[in-house]
């Protein structure tokens, strides 16, 4: 099953950071691109020291630098062995790195610790959508929902529709990132899986609508919405609106993929 394209590769770096909303700590980027604590949260106690040590964590994972944000998390660990937020990180961090036991088990460790936690519970769902354990994410992202005044249930509808989506359940998918899209509407992520979804089921004009929502709005476009937007038009037969998102394509996007498929005419890759 090819995975569908576009801004859902964000969702998990996105979900890492929901378990830092309670960091304060103020940092410092060297010259070298590390990022370093200040000496008042460094020396501070054990709980805050290691709430910065989390927050380092989260920023070089969200960078790319797996290993430093490993090494962040064993010192916010030392400091606080049960933190959950710390463990539920490390779970990510090792998923990204390939580990999915170490992931599996960390994940655990920190559900047992806070089994109430519905960001920690939405990550383990993507995690498992990501080893293609599809019954078992989608029943994570139901336990997620449910979790009384969680602020997240647009984000989980909309990772539970998307990984039905990966596992080729596009009826499903349709229903769940509508449901996301009800409760925000706002979000260009639910609107471009949900377009994704509705042209693979035939369904145009109203894939065109939902692409046509991020479009609209020059700080959202990029070259895959234009490209989805392409492909949704050729589908349509308007000619003259998939060469006028050909030239959008080449205009402000010359390099992307996206961009070369176009005019290589490779519309079904």
């Amino acid at each position: 099953m090819r995975h569908l394209p576009g801004w859902l590769v964000g969702l998990c770096a996105a979900a890492a950071l929901v378990a830092l909303a309670g960091c304060t700590t103020t940092t410092t980027t060297t010259s070298d691109g590390n990022v370093v604590p200040t000496p008042a949260a460094s020396a501070a106690d054990p709980e805050r020291r290691a709430q910065a040590r989390l927050e380092l964590a989260g920023l070089y994972f969200a960078r790319g630098q797996n290993q430093i944000a490993l090494d962040e998390i064993r010192q916010a660990l030392l400091a606080r062995p049960d933190m959950p937020e710390a463990i539920g990180l490390r779970a990510l961090v090792m998923a990204a790195m390939g580990d999915g036991v170490g992931a599996e088990a960390s994940f655990q460790r920190a559900m047992q610790l806070s089994p109430g936690d519905a960001g920690l519970i939405h990550n383990h769902g993507w995690f498992l959508c990501n080893e293609h354990r599809w019954a078992e994410a989608e029943a994570a992202f139901d336990r997620a929902i449910a979790v009384p005044r969680y602020d997240g249930v647009a984000r989980s509808w909309m990772a539970k529709g998307a990984c039905q989506a990966r596992a080729g359940r596009w009826a499903e998918a349709e229903r769940s990132l509508s449901r996301s899209y009800e409760l925000d509407p706002t979000s260009p992520v639910t609107a471009f899986n949900l377009a994704e979804v509705l042209l693979r089921r035939g369904e145009l004009q109203r894939a065109r609508f939902y692409v046509g929502r991020i479009n609209a709005v020059p700080e959202q476009v990029n070259a895959q919405s234009l490209w989805l937007a392409a492909r949704i038009e050729r589908r349509i037969g308007d000619t003259t609106a998939l060469q006028d998102y050909g030239r959008k394509l080449r205009e402000r996007f010359p390099q992307a993929p996206e961009t070369l498929r176009f005019e290589r005419g490779r519309f079904e890759d």
